[in-house]
């Protein structure tokens, strides 16, 4: 028996519109994943979404026997579980309610993810451990949308969610069928005029040779590929559409599986579609995709300290000076909430996980001031709520959004009603949080970065000493945090004093 504990297992369930799918996998010494077992569920949750708008009932019965199912595998690994839903659930309007039975009935909460979450894991599944300098141009066909990333190693520099999914297309054209010269022609015109509207006219420094990642791109280059290469031309695509769309239904199904026949011509349609608008020679199959991504995504997250968290900074520092906020003001305070979660970890208790929710709560808690002073704290939630941060999934965007709301005014009590709709491990978690962020930004108040550093340790009374160096007077700043302290103590049950030790310049 090797005498060093086993990695945990990790687990990643991805609700998609054609398929669920799970894969369970565990970390060896290096960092590379090793799967242990894999399923695929064809329960098309997306059927009927697109058309209706809602996901009918005998779907949902379908997910969540599957789920359930799911569940039990995850928890008799003993797994730490990343669940996510993308297009199907993102657009039905019962969406709120599937996700609710999911947790009551399977015990997974199920993130309902956006289009740039999802194209964010899949560049991550594809492009993990992809030398650093590599340009990399990725493309995936889902049943409800098509993501598009430009990357430079393993880091996405461009993403894009699409409108169109073969699924979606499928049921919009009928397409399932023989498809006519002028029905193809009108879902090529329909196709252009999505990608036309949603992404540049010209990408700089392209590659020539596009990776696609899902299913669908896989059987399409497939059958497009006379040479079985897993690569093909944009002038094979051309082809293998036009052989497609007029080959009958029953000879589809014999070619490929029964449910991937049905939208094949969409599928075709559509990465022909992108790969001429993108400008590239061809597109060359991938293995991985979604899941892979989940999996690496859990993986970093158990590293506080992934270099993906300072991409996560440097986008909440964009989107900051976007709303013209302090940025001397916004680092200073990420900094010592950052140190103080660091130095209190005993305390807190919390996952390295949610470290980046602190850094990047600490970086936007002011840009409310772009819509009014009085009311910011209030108008920072709004805006990080809805704000585009590739690496947060929705529910962790709103929990830094709850995180930042409060660190002026109410302090974060389990009965305010800031707090509603929080589970009770994801209240504590805001509390703590921003417990911590209320504490380094009154370390702050003037603006002026008086304090250099500190350091917390335990004092003789077994409360926390919070030692501070300041490089000029500090008065505003020991007000404001001596304020703070009352709550400090009843959210972490321990007092909190100040010591002030002046430094030189």
């Amino acid at each position: 028996m090797p005498s060093h504990p086993l990695q945990p297992v990790l687990a990643a369930i991805d609700v998609g519109t054609n398929a669920v799918r799970l894969e369970l996998a565990r970390p060896d010494a290096d960092g590379a994943l090793e799967t242990l077992h894999q399923e695929r569920d064809p329960i098309r949750p997306g059927e009927g979404v697109f058309a209706t708008g809602s996901m009918p009932e005998a779907t949902a019965q379908r997910l969540l026997s599957t789920l359930r199912r799911y569940a039990a595998l995850c928890r008799r690994h003993k797994a730490q579980v990343r669940a996510v839903a993308t297009s199907a659930l993102r657009e039905a309007r019962n969406s709120p309610d599937i996700v609710r039975r999911v947790q009551k009935e399977a015990g997974l909460n199920l993130e309902v993810v956006s289009g740039k979450e999802e194209a964010r894991l899949i560049c991550l599944g594809v492009l993990h451990r992809k030398p650093p300098g590599a340009r990399s141009l990725l493309i995936d066909i889902g049943g409800g949308s098509t993501e598009v990333a430009t990357a430079v190693g393993e880091k996405p520099d461009n993403l894009w969610s699409l409108g169109l999914g073969s699924v979606r297309l499928t049921e919009v054209f009928d397409a399932s069928r023989v498809v006519s010269s002028k029905q193809l022609r009108i879902m090529r015109s329909f196709v252009s005029e999505v990608l036309s509207k949603t992404l540049p006219e010209k990408l700089p420094n392209v590659p020539r040779v596009a990776l696609g990642s899902s299913g669908t791109i896989n059987a399409v280059v497939s059958f497009a590929s006379s040479e079985s290469s897993g690569n093909a031309t944009v002038r094979q695509l051309t082809q293998t559409v036009e052989a497609l769309a007029a080959m009958p239904p029953d000879r589809r199904r014999k070619r490929f599986d029964p449910r991937r026949a049905d939208i094949i011509v969409s599928g075709a349609v559509i990465l022909e579609g992108v790969a001429k608008y993108l400008g590239v020679e061809s597109v060359s199959v991938v293995n991985r995709g979604l899941r892979d991504g989940i999996l690496v995504d859990l993986l970093y997250r158990q590293d506080a300290h992934h270099q993906d968290d300072h991409s996560l900074a440097d986008a909440a520092i964009a989107m900051g000076q976007r709303f013209y906020f302090d940025e001397k003001h916004a680092r200073q305070v990420a900094r010592l909430s950052l140190t103080l979660f660091d130095d209190l970890a005993a305390l807190h208790q919390l996952p390295l996980s949610v470290r980046p929710y602190l850094e990047v709560a600490a970086l936007l808690h002011d840009i409310g001031h772009a819509v009014n002073y009085e009311r910011h704290h209030k108008h920072t939630y709004y805006l990080v709520r809805h704000a585009d941060l590739p690496g947060l999934a929705d529910r962790e965007r709103e929990l830094v959004a709850r995180i930042a709301r409060y660190h002026r005014r109410s302090p974060p009590e389990l009965t305010h009603s800031g707090m509603a709709g929080l589970t009770p491990g994801e209240a504590r978690t805001v509390r703590k949080l921003a417990t911590l962020l209320r504490v380094a930004n009154a370390l702050d108040h003037s603006h002026h970065q008086p304090i250099k550093g500190f350091k917390a340790t335990r004092s003789r009374d077994g409360g926390i000493a919070l030692h501070l160096q300041a490089r000029q007077p500090v008065d505003l700043e020991l007000w404001n945090a001596e304020r703070e302290l009352a709550n400090f103590r009843r959210v972490f049950g321990k007092k909190l004093t100040l010591h002030l030790h002046q430094t030189g310049r």
